[in-house]
Parts: C-alpha cells; structure tokens; sequence
C-alpha cells in the first residue's frame, strides 16, 4: 500500500490540485483496455468504494465476494478488498466483451484516478501525472473533472482520514505476536468497515464517522484488555 518513490521518475515531476489542468485525458480510450488487466491485488478499495458500488449496483460486499467480481487480500498485515482479475488473461471482472468497463458510473476511486497518482504529504493530498502508465494519447481535463466525484473536497478529507486509520491499525496489528488475536481485529476491522452494509440512500460521510467511532471504541477497549 505504502509507496515511496522518486517523483521525477514516476511522472512529469509535478504536482497538481483539483482546480489544475492536467494531460490525463485518453478520450475514451479508443478501445483500449490494457489498465483493466493484469492488475493482481492492487486496486484496492476502500469504504467509500464499496458504498458506490452499494449505490449503484445494490449488492452487498458479500454478494461481490460470491461472484468472484472482488477478492480479499493482505496490505502490510490488513485484510482489504480489491477487485478480482480473472480468466486467462487476467481482465477485471467487470470488463465487457467489447473492452469497456460494466460498471463505469460506479467505478473504484483508483480506477477514476487513472493514470493520474496520488501523493499525501501530511494532511495535504495532491496529485500526479503516472509516466509509462498509458500509451494512449491524452488531452488536458482538470483534475476535478477527471475524478468524477461529487463533494471533492469532503472526498479528499475521507481520503486523508482513512489513510491514517489504515497507517495506525498496520502499526497496531504489527505489534500483535498472537496470531488469533491478530486474525480476530482483522475481521472486526473488515467488518466494521466493508462488510456491514452500508445504507446506499443515507450520506456516506456520515456513516462512516459513525464506523470511525465505533472502531475507535472497540480498539481502545481491547487494546487496554490485552494489556492488561
């Protein structure tokens, strides 16, 4: 999940804001589809995805899980949900036959990134343009309109906020030795934030601050049991 890398030589060695222009647009990609596979484990997706996907597709983390359309893995030590390559020629599940993505209205927040990057920098989260990523041709779109999300900037601030929660509870789990101990938070933490459906008609936000707390409270509870 961590990535630490030398900003010249992953992209054009700048940063930009929502409100800047970047080359990133492929014009709708002629076809092309070369993002959509091969990419194992790392679209990894996050509460507000799994929410989107809720909205739009009315289906449970469960339901994504028993079609095979997303997979669970490990990133340093914490059990995430990523979408699934399948097939022989490992292509998302939701890839149609003509090349396009199925679910294109309700796409993962990395996939509506593409082939832009993230950089967080403390509490200030910016973007970059990825070099080598995509060979098709690209035009200049501002960053805010390629993402495609309503209410950025509380977007971003979710971003933010659930990084730092993914940073604190890899620090906490690596420090857990028992390893039943350890596979019971990841549940509770997988639980908590994915799998307990997520009211798709009430705001986002606001449940997910509910989630916030109530994971909040139970670490600090089981974390003064087990040492005491």
């Amino acid at each position: 999940m961590k990535r630490f890398a030398n900003l010249e030589e992953i992209s054009d060695g700048k940063l930009y804001q929502t409100r800047d222009m970047v080359k990133a647009d492929c014009l709708g990609c002629k076809n092309c589809s070369k993002c959509c596979h091969g990419m194992g484990d790392t679209i990894t997706l996050d509460p507000y995805d799994i929410w989107r996907f809720r909205k739009g597709l009315h289906k449970e983390l469960r339901d994504f899980l028993e079609e095979g359309s997303v997979a669970l893995g490990v990133v340093d030590g914490v059990i995430l949900p990523h979408m699934a390559m399948v097939g022989e020629e490992e292509r998302c599940f939701f890839l149609t036959d003509e090349g396009w993505c199925g679910i294109h209205p309700w796409r993962s927040g990395l996939c509506r990134l593409f082939p832009l990057g993230r950089c967080y920098e403390g509490d200030r989260l910016q973007y970059f343009v990825q070099r080598g990523e995509c060979e098709q041709p690209k035009v200049k779109v501002k960053v805010e309109k390629w993402l495609d999300t309503p209410q950025l900037q509380q977007y971003e601030g979710f971003l933010l906020e659930w990084r730092n929660i993914l940073n604190q509870t890899i620090e906490q789990f690596g420090r857990l030795e028992d390893i039943e101990l350890q596979r019971e938070w990841n549940l509770r933490f997988l639980s908590c934030f994915f799998a307990t459906p997520y009211e798709w008609e009430a705001d986002f936000y606001e449940q997910f601050a509910q989630r916030r707390t109530l994971w909040n409270s139970w670490n600090e509870r089981e974390h003064k049991a087990t040492e005491g």
